[in-house]
């Protein structure tokens, strides 16, 4: 009798849960196709029986999960298209405008993919081929879910960034910070909603990563070249004062001709404050609201470079020519300002000190000697350290 017990017991369970079907099958029919309210149902079912060693995969529960997997099935699906469609509509009205961790269309995005995957774990489906199937299905979505997020955010940043000012009146945007962090936080999410254990899946999570990488890298090339556009707009107003140029000519007869009766003022140092003003609000408003450490480096050390370049190509293309005072002024202001200023934020020494760098410095230098002597002064702009200029910082 007790040998028989289970198997008597096990039987009992299954014909009062067969009777309970009937019932629960008809409350389920007349159930509407776009009502979800019966899926607590089955995880209290479930969580019973696939704990019970005797009824777990029995008829009932296969039963329960023949009812309940076309169900499963069309949520995913329906998700899937609500997901994409707010996506669409979220990325087309964005602010960008800072929320949490990103903006307010990819947090909802990436909320909704963890509430999904979280139901999906959730429901704890017994049968293996299908819970390998639900997984990997909702983590592939997670992922052409983030890759669009992605895309559109950095469309959106190249967007943007045509858009706005080419000279020194440009400034950092927080939606440009923005855009950072969304990319950012894709690479925290993607971590946790596209990896799986399997072999194959794991290409989700891989080639996330390197999408992202991939955009922050483009983002951080397209704000350079932005910086670089500016810094040329700096030299061609300085250009006009290149020797031999008719402006130069036009200026140089016209000053010494006025100077006999009146006292003339020179050109001030305006289009340089103008740059260092522009250089210390972007440094400072990338350093305060992006929140990767690692692109800010990236991208400081690039700007540092790339205009560096640019100084040291627009002096050697004036090999041959003197140096306007008025010009040099304005290069040396710039570049002790760019130098200081990049190594403050962080840029090492081995970018700071480059052979472009010496090549600039060292130009600079002999001008000022040659000006020093010829224009009988600077007023105080040297390549040269000084506490005074110090205090003035």
């Amino acid at each position: 009798a007790f040998a028989w017990w289970t198997d008597l017991m096990v039987e009992h369970a299954e014909n009062f849960l067969a009777l309970y079907a009937i019932d629960m099958d008809a409350a389920l029919e007349i159930q509407s196709p776009e009502s979800w309210d019966s899926f607590p149902l089955f995880q209290l079912l479930n969580d019973f029986l696939r704990t019970d060693y005797h009824l777990c995969n029995g008829k009932f529960h296969k039963h329960l999960q023949d009812l309940y997997a076309p169900l499963v099935v069309r949520y995913v699906d329906l998700m899937e298209s609500s997901i994409a469609q707010s996506i669409h509509k979220g990325f087309e009205r964005e602010s960008w405008e800072p929320v949490n961790n990103g903006s307010g269309t990819s947090e909802d995005l990436f909320w909704k993919l963890d509430a999904l995957q979280t139901f999906i774990r959730d429901l704890h489906w017994p049968e293996e081929e299908f819970a390998k199937h639900l997984e990997s299905r909702i983590k592939l979505m997670s992922s052409n879910m983030i890759e669009n997020c992605v895309k559109r955010t950095r469309m959106a940043f190249e967007s943007k960034l045509t858009k706005s000012s080419k000279s020194t009146d440009f400034r950092i945007s927080p939606s440009l910070c923005t855009m950072f962090n969304v990319m950012v936080d894709a690479k925290d999410q993607s971590a946790k909603l596209c990896a799986m254990e399997m072999g194959q899946e794991k290409q989700f999570h891989s080639q996330i990563d390197e999408l992202i990488e991939e955009s922050v890298k483009d983002m951080i090339q397209l704000l350079v070249a932005k910086f670089v556009v500016i810094l040329e707009g700096v030299l061609a107003k300085i250009s006009r004062y290149d020797e031999g140029t008719l402006f130069s000519s036009f200026l140089s007869f016209t000053v010494k001709a006025a100077s006999k009766y009146v006292d003339v003022p020179k050109p001030g140092m305006d289009v340089a404050d103008g740059y260092v003003t522009f250089m210390r609000h972007s440094q400072d408003m990338l350093r305060e609201k992006v929140n990767e450490e690692v692109y800010i480096e990236r991208l400081f050390d690039q700007w540092y470079t790339a205009t560096m370049n640019l100084l040291g190509t627009w002096l050697t293309e004036r090999m041959d020519q003197q140096l306007h005072v008025y010009q040099l002024k304005i290069l040396i202001r710039v570049t002790k300002k760019k130098y200081r200023d990049f190594r403050l934020q962080g840029v090492l020494d081995s970018t700071l000190n480059s052979k472009m760098y010496d090549t600039v410095r060292n130009r600079l230098t002999v001008e000022e000697a040659t000006a020093s002597v010829r224009e009988g002064g600077m007023q105080g702009i040297s390549m040269k350290d000084s506490d005074e200029e110090d205090e003035e910082d």
